[in-house]
């Protein structure tokens, strides 16, 4: 492996790629725990950053790295209903198991007790030496309520009356050089504020040149950002969440977009720089429209977790540029653990190769791989141990394994069509199948049978890239071999049967063809 000189970043080079969330601060508790000394940023093992390699990912999100302030630790101490969730995760739970929230940030430096700026500048050029891209958190919404700006630009956020302070769960007094104000907590539109968090006044053209300002800092120390909640900064969410409430302090007539300009902005200095908008409520194609390169795909995961194969292959219908821009994942630090929500190894197995083997963003959660159970509120720095699972592990490694091909990083996906294995035979619905092609690397078929029980049909293959009159298909996960006639595959399709929650992962060549895998 290469460790000097300058390395090209994998990310730059592929279509589809591999993005794993690391939770940074229980990453270096258990490192410093392990090795009897405090472990920083800069002082990862070697062999932590190997592996990350080793499994394919092309850049790591490191979660939680920005400072935090006392105000967001005093109230995840003293929240009685975050303390019950503490004690239910941790039964042993420690005063300084809790962190506070990474989402309450006072100021985007590296927090000290993970090393500070110089720290993740030295993890950075690690990376960097093994192709990694490294992806940091913004906060684009709200800053911790002891944030500096809190008292040196209190214009940059929302303001309410007096009156509106004796509203407990919107607003709260803070001390600025201009005397106290009544500053509005972060909030979305359809729940009350977050208490440990002051709302940014986008309405402002100042407030909007300072956040961006921030992300160009940002942009100096690493190579994309995971935007939080970046939906809430649209004009229409904006509008939608202050609406009818008393909204005190001058506000600025700004018809554009803040991330158009945004993102324009720092593309000019950093035009590889990777904006991801964690995004929900329709409104990914549009954030995709205004500039970020990749949006979260909530939805996709919902449907795996929630509903059937039919809604699952009907969001694989949409606009294929979206499909390209979308991130995929089945969890992560804000939802449920894919194993404890679906009840068997297989459905996870099944549920996981549907979303790594769609076109976009693969996101793996820190955990995942290990069929780890427990969600850990994001203001905890220990997890509890868990047994980790060896099938799950060993279905990671295989599957990464395949997606690190050229077919996957660099080909062309499509969704087959599938037809009924006979009459009045309807599991057929619930076969998924895609078709990856890539000219050096060849063809793979993926299907999945996303059902708790056996499923029969046929599925068309676009067999046009595919010389000779035998075609093999090589199941890449499973070992079986397959071998048909192209001419009776080109007139009625392949037949499949395939057990509950199985699937294939195929590399389809005419016979005798040499291996690309």
């Amino acid at each position: 492996m290469k460790k000097k000189g300058s390395v090209k970043l994998r990310l730059r080079d592929t279509k589809h790629p591999l993005l794993f969330e690391v939770n940074t601060r229980v990453l270096l508790r258990e490192l410093s725990q392990k090795a009897g000394k405090t472990i920083t940023l800069g002082t990862i093992p070697n062999k932590v950053i190997d592996s990350w390699q080793e499994l394919g990912f092309d850049t790591i999100w490191l979660m939680g790295v920005w400072t935090t302030g006392d105000i967001g630790l005093g109230i995840a101490k003293a929240h009685s209903g975050l303390q019950e969730e503490f004690r239910r995760v941790l039964p042993d739970l420690q005063e300084d198991d809790i962190i506070g929230s990474p989402y309450a940030v006072k100021a985007y430096s590296v927090s000290k007790e993970l090393g500070g700026n110089k720290s993740l500048s030295v993890l950075r050029r690690k990376l960097r030496e093994r192709g990694i891209s490294l992806i940091l958190d913004f906060v684009c919404n709200h800053t911790a309520r002891d944030h500096s700006w809190i008292f040196s630009h209190p214009e940059y956020y929302i303001q309410g009356t007096v009156d509106d302070h004796q509203r407990k769960d919107m607003f709260f007094a803070a001390e600025t050089k201009q005397g106290e104000k009544i500053i509005a907590y972060g909030k979305d539109p359809y729940f009350p504020g977050w208490t440990d968090t002051a709302q940014l006044n986008y309405r402002m053209a100042a407030t909007r040149q300072a956040a961006t300002n921030l992300i160009k800092k940002i942009a100096s120390m690493c190579d994309g950002i995971r935007c939080d909640m970046a939906m809430l900064l649209l004009n229409e969410v904006i509008e939608k969440t202050w609406r009818g409430i008393g909204v005190s302090g001058a506000t600025d007539k700004l018809e554009d977009e803040f991330w158009t300009a945004c993102v324009t902005e720092i593309k000019k200095e950093y035009p590889e720089f990777l904006f991801i908008a964690e995004a929900y409520w329709d409104l990914e194609w549009k954030l995709q429209q205004l500039g970020f390169d990749f949006t979260y795909d909530k939805k996709l995961c919902d449907r795996l977790l929630k509903e059937g194969a039919g809604s699952v292959y009907e969001h694989l219908t949409a606009e294929p540029l979206f499909q390209k821009k979308s991130l995929r994942f089945l969890e992560n630090h804000d939802e449920v653990r894919a194993a404890h929500a679906l009840s068997s190894d297989a459905w996870n197995a099944a549920a996981t190769v549907i979303t790594a083997t769609t076109p976009g963003m693969f996101m793996v959660h820190d955990g995942q791989m290990e069929g780890r159970k427990v969600k850990l509120p994001v203001q905890l720095g220990r997890r509890p141990s868990e047994p980790p699972s060896e099938n799950m592990s060993a279905f990671f490694k295989g599957l990464l394994s395949n997606l690190n091909s050229a077919v996957f990083r660099k080909g062309e996906w499509r969704l087959l069509s599938v037809r009924p294995g006979w009459n009045e035979n309807h599991s057929w619905r619930n076969v998924i199948p895609f078709w990856w092609h890539e000219p050096s690397d060849g063809s793979r078929l993926v299907i999945v049978n996303y059902a708790p029980h056996g499923s029969q049909c046929y599925i068309d293959l676009p067999l046009e890239n595919i010389s000779g009159h035998t075609i093999e298909f090589r199941d890449l996960i499973g070992g079986s071999l397959y071998n048909r006639e192209k001419s009776g595959l080109a007139a009625k399709g392949m037949y499949f049967d395939i057990p509950e929650y199985g699937f294939h992962i195929f590399e389809v060549k005419e016979v005798g063809a040499p291996s690309n895998s």
